[in-house]
Protein backbone atom coordinates (compact mmCIF):
# COMPACT_ATOMS: atom_id res chain seq x y z
CA UNK A 1 0.00 0.00 0.00
CA UNK A 2 1.07 3.70 -0.66
CA UNK A 3 1.98 5.92 1.38
CA UNK A 4 -0.56 9.36 1.14
CA UNK A 5 0.97 12.01 -0.04
CA UNK A 6 0.58 15.01 1.95
CA UNK A 7 1.65 18.99 0.35
CA UNK A 8 1.97 21.85 3.25
CA UNK A 9 0.55 24.93 2.69
CA UNK A 10 1.43 27.54 4.99
CA UNK A 11 3.60 30.61 5.51
CA UNK A 12 5.31 30.11 8.65
CA UNK A 13 7.84 28.06 8.50
CA UNK A 14 7.43 26.98 12.12
CA UNK A 15 4.30 26.09 11.71
CA UNK A 16 5.24 23.81 8.49
CA UNK A 17 8.48 22.36 10.46
CA UNK A 18 6.06 21.34 13.10
CA UNK A 19 3.05 19.60 10.89
CA UNK A 20 6.01 17.64 8.80
CA UNK A 21 6.82 16.14 12.23
CA UNK A 22 3.55 15.32 13.36
CA UNK A 23 2.72 13.38 10.23
CA UNK A 24 6.22 12.05 10.07
CA UNK A 25 5.27 9.92 13.11
CA UNK A 26 2.98 7.60 10.61
CA UNK A 27 4.90 5.39 8.05
CA UNK A 28 1.57 4.94 5.72
CA UNK A 29 1.99 9.47 5.41
CA UNK A 30 4.59 10.79 3.14
CA UNK A 31 4.95 14.93 3.13
CA UNK A 32 5.87 15.38 -0.37
CA UNK A 33 6.30 19.02 -0.51
CA UNK A 34 5.49 22.34 1.09
CA UNK A 35 4.42 25.85 -0.15
CA UNK A 36 4.60 28.90 1.77
CA UNK A 37 1.68 30.62 -0.42
CA UNK A 38 -0.68 29.72 -2.99
CA UNK A 39 1.18 30.41 -5.85
CA UNK A 40 3.53 27.97 -4.63
CA UNK A 41 1.29 25.69 -4.07
CA UNK A 42 -0.65 25.63 -7.19
CA UNK A 43 2.72 24.56 -8.80
CA UNK A 44 3.38 21.99 -6.02
CA UNK A 45 -0.11 20.79 -6.66
CA UNK A 46 0.66 20.31 -10.89
CA UNK A 47 3.78 18.99 -9.96
CA UNK A 48 3.85 16.32 -7.10
CA UNK A 49 -0.59 15.27 -7.13
CA UNK A 50 -0.82 15.30 -3.68
CA UNK A 51 -3.62 13.10 -2.43
CA UNK A 52 -3.93 15.52 0.79
CA UNK A 53 -3.40 19.76 1.17
CA UNK A 54 -3.20 21.26 4.26
CA UNK A 55 -4.40 24.90 3.85
CA UNK A 56 -3.83 27.97 6.12
CA UNK A 57 -6.25 30.45 5.97
CA UNK A 58 -4.41 33.74 6.28
CA UNK A 59 -1.36 33.80 3.79
CA UNK A 60 -0.06 36.46 1.65
CA UNK A 61 -0.63 36.82 -2.14
CA UNK A 62 -4.01 35.08 -1.81
CA UNK A 63 -5.75 33.59 1.06
CA UNK A 64 -6.55 30.09 1.87
CA UNK A 65 -10.10 31.11 1.39
CA UNK A 66 -9.67 32.16 -2.28
CA UNK A 67 -7.41 29.83 -3.06
CA UNK A 68 -9.58 26.64 -1.55
CA UNK A 69 -12.34 27.67 -4.06
CA UNK A 70 -10.13 27.18 -6.76
CA UNK A 71 -8.99 24.20 -5.98
CA UNK A 72 -12.93 22.89 -5.42
CA UNK A 73 -13.48 23.89 -8.81
CA UNK A 74 -10.30 23.44 -10.86
CA UNK A 75 -9.35 20.28 -9.21
CA UNK A 76 -11.20 19.17 -5.69
CA UNK A 77 -8.97 16.96 -3.51
CA UNK A 78 -9.36 16.74 0.36
CA UNK A 79 -7.92 19.88 1.69
CA UNK A 80 -7.76 20.21 5.75
CA UNK A 81 -7.66 23.83 6.72
CA UNK A 82 -5.63 24.62 9.41
CA UNK A 83 -7.14 27.51 11.77
CA UNK A 84 -6.13 30.05 14.52
CA UNK A 85 -8.91 28.78 17.77
CA UNK A 86 -10.15 32.67 17.43
CA UNK A 87 -13.67 34.11 16.32
CA UNK A 88 -11.65 35.28 13.15
CA UNK A 89 -10.55 32.21 12.52
CA UNK A 90 -13.57 30.03 13.46
CA UNK A 91 -15.41 32.41 10.92
CA UNK A 92 -12.93 31.70 8.19
CA UNK A 93 -12.82 28.11 9.36
CA UNK A 94 -17.00 28.09 8.57
CA UNK A 95 -16.54 29.36 5.04
CA UNK A 96 -14.27 27.09 4.14
CA UNK A 97 -16.09 24.16 5.33
CA UNK A 98 -19.08 25.21 3.49
CA UNK A 99 -16.66 25.68 0.46
CA UNK A 100 -15.78 22.06 -0.04
CA UNK A 101 -12.92 21.56 3.02
CA UNK A 102 -12.70 18.03 4.04
CA UNK A 103 -11.98 19.42 7.48
CA UNK A 104 -10.17 21.52 9.89
CA UNK A 105 -7.78 21.62 12.99
CA UNK A 106 -6.75 24.24 15.50
CA UNK A 107 -3.53 25.39 15.56
CA UNK A 108 -1.73 24.56 19.05
CA UNK A 109 -2.17 26.89 21.58
CA UNK A 110 1.10 28.07 23.84
CA UNK A 111 1.81 24.92 26.29
CA UNK A 112 -0.45 22.33 24.54
CA UNK A 113 1.04 19.22 25.18
CA UNK A 114 -0.50 16.88 22.15
CA UNK A 115 -0.08 19.27 19.07
CA UNK A 116 -1.90 18.51 15.82
CA UNK A 117 -3.36 15.23 17.64
CA UNK A 118 -5.98 14.49 15.46
CA UNK A 119 -4.11 15.54 12.00
CA UNK A 120 -2.86 11.73 11.41
CA UNK A 121 -6.74 10.49 11.44
CA UNK A 122 -7.81 13.04 9.57
CA UNK A 123 -5.47 13.30 6.69
CA UNK A 124 -5.80 9.21 6.42
CA UNK A 125 -9.66 9.86 6.48
CA UNK A 126 -9.38 12.80 3.96
CA UNK A 127 -7.41 10.41 1.33
CA UNK A 128 -10.31 7.96 1.43
CA UNK A 129 -13.02 10.54 1.25
CA UNK A 130 -15.39 10.95 -2.20
CA UNK A 131 -14.65 14.92 -2.42
CA UNK A 132 -16.31 15.82 -5.77
CA UNK A 133 -17.09 19.22 -7.50
CA UNK A 134 -20.35 20.87 -6.12
CA UNK A 135 -21.70 23.53 -8.61
CA UNK A 136 -23.87 24.67 -6.00
CA UNK A 137 -21.53 25.33 -2.88
CA UNK A 138 -20.86 28.35 -1.39
CA UNK A 139 -18.00 30.70 -2.08
CA UNK A 140 -15.57 32.86 -0.43
CA UNK A 141 -17.67 35.72 -2.13
CA UNK A 142 -21.12 34.78 -1.30
CA UNK A 143 -20.86 32.99 2.00
CA UNK A 144 -22.06 36.02 4.07
CA UNK A 145 -24.87 36.77 1.79
CA UNK A 146 -26.85 34.04 1.02
CA UNK A 147 -29.86 33.45 3.65
CA UNK A 148 -32.72 31.34 3.38
CA UNK A 149 -36.26 32.61 3.95
CA UNK A 150 -36.83 33.48 7.49
CA UNK A 151 -40.67 32.98 7.06
CA UNK A 152 -42.93 29.63 8.11
CA UNK A 153 -43.72 29.16 4.50
CA UNK A 154 -45.53 25.37 5.34
CA UNK A 155 -48.32 24.69 7.26
CA UNK A 156 -46.15 21.93 9.38
CA UNK A 157 -47.76 21.38 12.70
CA UNK A 158 -45.21 19.87 15.24
CA UNK A 159 -45.88 16.99 17.49
CA UNK A 160 -43.74 18.13 20.03
CA UNK A 161 -41.22 14.80 19.20
CA UNK A 162 -37.48 16.30 19.69
CA UNK A 163 -34.95 15.72 17.45
CA UNK A 164 -31.43 15.26 18.28
CA UNK A 165 -28.37 15.06 15.64
CA UNK A 166 -24.89 13.94 15.80
CA UNK A 167 -22.32 14.60 12.82
CA UNK A 168 -18.74 15.12 12.44
CA UNK A 169 -16.86 15.32 9.34
CA UNK A 170 -18.47 16.54 6.79
CA UNK A 171 -21.31 18.07 9.13
CA UNK A 172 -20.93 21.77 8.40
CA UNK A 173 -22.49 21.13 5.15
CA UNK A 174 -24.81 17.90 5.93
CA UNK A 175 -26.69 20.24 8.80
CA UNK A 176 -26.97 23.12 6.51
CA UNK A 177 -28.62 20.95 3.67
CA UNK A 178 -30.89 19.05 6.87
CA UNK A 179 -31.86 22.45 8.80
CA UNK A 180 -32.55 24.45 5.83
CA UNK A 181 -35.48 22.51 5.37
CA UNK A 182 -36.84 23.17 8.89
CA UNK A 183 -39.66 25.81 8.89
CA UNK A 184 -39.93 28.55 11.39
CA UNK A 185 -41.92 26.07 14.07
CA UNK A 186 -39.71 23.65 13.41
CA UNK A 187 -39.52 20.17 15.92
CA UNK A 188 -37.04 21.18 19.07
CA UNK A 189 -33.71 20.06 18.25
CA UNK A 190 -30.52 19.06 19.80
CA UNK A 191 -27.12 19.20 18.12
CA UNK A 192 -23.86 17.50 18.71
CA UNK A 193 -21.12 18.69 16.05
CA UNK A 194 -17.78 17.84 16.64
CA UNK A 195 -15.69 20.98 16.36
CA UNK A 196 -12.93 22.79 18.02
CA UNK A 197 -13.25 25.28 20.86
CA UNK A 198 -15.12 28.43 19.88
CA UNK A 199 -16.47 27.25 16.49
CA UNK A 200 -19.59 25.99 17.12
CA UNK A 201 -20.22 29.81 18.31
CA UNK A 202 -19.61 30.97 14.82
CA UNK A 203 -21.20 28.03 13.25
CA UNK A 204 -24.40 28.67 15.35
CA UNK A 205 -24.73 32.11 14.28
CA UNK A 206 -23.77 31.27 10.40
CA UNK A 207 -27.13 28.70 10.74
CA UNK A 208 -29.25 31.32 12.69
CA UNK A 209 -28.82 34.00 9.35
CA UNK A 210 -29.05 30.74 6.79
CA UNK A 211 -31.95 29.29 8.24
CA UNK A 212 -35.78 30.01 9.67
CA UNK A 213 -35.75 28.89 12.83
CA UNK A 214 -33.56 30.34 15.90
CA UNK A 215 -30.11 28.61 16.32
CA UNK A 216 -28.13 28.97 19.00
CA UNK A 217 -24.96 27.81 21.16
CA UNK A 218 -26.22 25.60 23.98
CA UNK A 219 -26.14 27.32 27.20
CA UNK A 220 -26.84 25.67 30.66
CA UNK A 221 -30.34 25.10 31.85
CA UNK A 222 -31.90 26.36 28.20
CA UNK A 223 -35.45 25.27 27.92
CA UNK A 224 -35.73 23.10 24.80
CA UNK A 225 -38.69 24.32 22.85
CA UNK A 226 -40.45 24.41 19.16
CA UNK A 227 -38.65 26.66 16.37
CA UNK A 228 -35.38 26.51 18.53
CA UNK A 229 -32.33 24.34 17.44
CA UNK A 230 -29.50 24.65 20.11
CA UNK A 231 -25.88 22.97 18.68
CA UNK A 232 -23.25 22.14 21.92
CA UNK A 233 -20.18 23.92 23.07
CA UNK A 234 -17.07 22.42 20.66
CA UNK A 235 -14.32 21.77 23.04
CA UNK A 236 -15.91 22.85 25.88
CA UNK A 237 -18.57 20.30 27.60
CA UNK A 238 -20.88 17.85 26.87
CA UNK A 239 -24.92 18.48 26.28
CA UNK A 240 -27.56 16.26 27.41
CA UNK A 241 -30.99 16.44 27.39
CA UNK A 242 -32.66 16.30 30.95
CA UNK A 243 -36.25 16.42 32.25
CA UNK A 244 -36.09 19.33 34.75
CA UNK A 245 -39.77 21.15 34.90
CA UNK A 246 -39.80 20.25 31.31
CA UNK A 247 -36.63 19.42 28.54
CA UNK A 248 -33.43 21.47 29.32
CA UNK A 249 -29.98 21.68 28.27
CA UNK A 250 -27.11 20.36 30.52
CA UNK A 251 -23.78 20.80 29.90
CA UNK A 252 -21.36 18.88 31.52
CA UNK A 253 -17.53 19.39 31.78
CA UNK A 254 -16.73 15.88 32.20
CA UNK A 255 -14.25 14.06 30.47
CA UNK A 256 -14.26 13.19 26.55
CA UNK A 257 -15.97 9.82 25.68
CA UNK A 258 -14.72 8.44 22.30
CA UNK A 259 -11.99 11.00 21.91
CA UNK A 260 -14.84 13.78 21.60
CA UNK A 261 -15.93 16.75 23.94
CA UNK A 262 -18.86 17.01 23.03
CA UNK A 263 -20.00 13.51 22.36
CA UNK A 264 -22.23 12.22 20.18
CA UNK A 265 -22.98 9.41 22.14
CA UNK A 266 -23.81 11.20 25.36
CA UNK A 267 -26.35 13.27 23.59
CA UNK A 268 -28.17 10.17 22.33
CA UNK A 269 -27.85 8.24 25.94
CA UNK A 270 -29.46 11.42 27.43
CA UNK A 271 -32.34 12.07 24.87
CA UNK A 272 -32.96 8.17 24.85
CA UNK A 273 -33.12 8.36 29.03
CA UNK A 274 -35.24 11.70 29.33
CA UNK A 275 -37.39 11.53 26.26
CA UNK A 276 -37.52 7.98 25.01
CA UNK A 277 -40.45 7.26 22.13
CA UNK A 278 -40.84 10.81 21.83
CA UNK A 279 -37.80 11.10 20.14
CA UNK A 280 -36.19 11.45 16.59
CA UNK A 281 -32.37 10.69 16.38
CA UNK A 282 -29.90 10.90 13.48
CA UNK A 283 -26.82 10.22 12.27
CA UNK A 284 -25.01 12.18 9.57
CA UNK A 285 -21.46 12.10 7.94
CA UNK A 286 -18.40 11.58 10.10
CA UNK A 287 -15.54 9.79 11.47
CA UNK A 288 -15.43 6.64 14.20
CA UNK A 289 -17.88 5.47 15.86
CA UNK A 290 -19.14 8.30 18.70
CA UNK A 291 -23.02 8.14 18.17
CA UNK A 292 -23.53 4.36 17.27
CA UNK A 293 -24.43 3.17 20.82
CA UNK A 294 -26.05 5.79 21.55
CA UNK A 295 -28.47 5.61 18.63
CA UNK A 296 -29.44 2.23 19.81
CA UNK A 297 -29.92 3.14 22.89
CA UNK A 298 -33.02 5.62 21.51
CA UNK A 299 -34.19 3.05 19.29
CA UNK A 300 -34.63 0.49 22.02
CA UNK A 301 -36.40 3.18 23.85
CA UNK A 302 -38.51 3.28 21.09
CA UNK A 303 -37.67 6.49 19.21
CA UNK A 304 -37.18 6.68 15.18
CA UNK A 305 -33.68 6.74 13.98
CA UNK A 306 -32.38 7.96 10.70
CA UNK A 307 -28.74 7.54 9.31
CA UNK A 308 -27.31 9.64 6.13
CA UNK A 309 -26.50 6.69 3.44
CA UNK A 310 -22.71 5.68 2.29
CA UNK A 311 -23.17 7.54 -0.90
CA UNK A 312 -24.05 10.67 0.50
CA UNK A 313 -21.79 10.68 3.20
CA UNK A 314 -18.08 12.70 3.45
CA UNK A 315 -16.92 10.01 5.81
CA UNK A 316 -19.44 7.00 6.33
CA UNK A 317 -18.06 5.95 9.68
CA UNK A 318 -20.31 6.86 12.23
CA UNK A 319 -23.57 6.19 10.05
CA UNK A 320 -21.90 2.52 9.02
CA UNK A 321 -20.94 1.70 12.72
CA UNK A 322 -23.97 2.28 13.88
CA UNK A 323 -26.37 0.89 10.74
CA UNK A 324 -24.04 -2.26 11.86
CA UNK A 325 -24.77 -2.24 15.35
CA UNK A 326 -29.08 -2.16 14.26
CA UNK A 327 -29.06 1.46 15.34
CA UNK A 328 -30.30 3.09 12.53
CA UNK A 329 -34.47 2.41 11.26
CA UNK A 330 -33.79 3.60 7.83
CA UNK A 331 -30.77 5.12 5.44
CA UNK A 332 -31.42 7.44 3.75
CA UNK A 333 -29.24 10.30 1.36
CA UNK A 334 -28.72 13.75 2.24
CA UNK A 335 -31.10 15.59 0.41
CA UNK A 336 -34.19 13.69 2.06
CA UNK A 337 -33.25 13.50 5.50
CA UNK A 338 -34.90 17.24 6.28
CA UNK A 339 -37.87 16.11 4.84
CA UNK A 340 -37.99 12.92 6.87
CA UNK A 341 -37.84 14.76 9.87
CA UNK A 342 -40.16 17.12 9.44
CA UNK A 343 -42.48 14.08 7.99
CA UNK A 344 -41.90 11.88 11.43
CA UNK A 345 -42.62 14.67 13.74
CA UNK A 346 -45.36 16.66 12.00
CA UNK A 347 -48.92 16.12 13.91
CA UNK A 348 -51.19 13.29 11.98
CA UNK A 349 -54.84 12.58 11.66
CA UNK A 350 -56.77 14.10 14.78
CA UNK A 351 -54.51 16.11 16.33
CA UNK A 352 -53.17 17.92 13.13
CA UNK A 353 -57.28 18.87 12.25
CA UNK A 354 -57.77 19.80 16.32
CA UNK A 355 -54.28 22.04 16.10
CA UNK A 356 -55.92 23.68 12.95
CA UNK A 357 -59.21 24.62 14.35
CA UNK A 358 -59.70 28.66 14.83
Amino acid sequence: MKPIRVLIVDDSATMRGLITMVLHRDPMIAVVGEASDPLQARSAIKSLNPDVVTLDIEMPKMNGLEFLEKIMQLRPMPVIMVSNLTSRGASATIEALEIGAFDCIGKPLPGEKDVFGELIAKVKAAASSKIQKHPNRLSSKNCNVRPLAKSNSSDFQPSGRVVAIGASTGGVEALISVVSKFPRNCPPTVITQHMPPAFTATFAARLDRLCAPSVSEATDGAQVETGRIYIAPGGAAHMEIINAGGLRCRLRQTDPVNGHRPSVDVLFYSVAKAIGHHALGVILTGMGRDGAAGLLSMREAGAKTIGQDEATSLVYGMPKAAFEIGAIERQMPLNKIGSEILRLTQLEGEDRCRSLKP
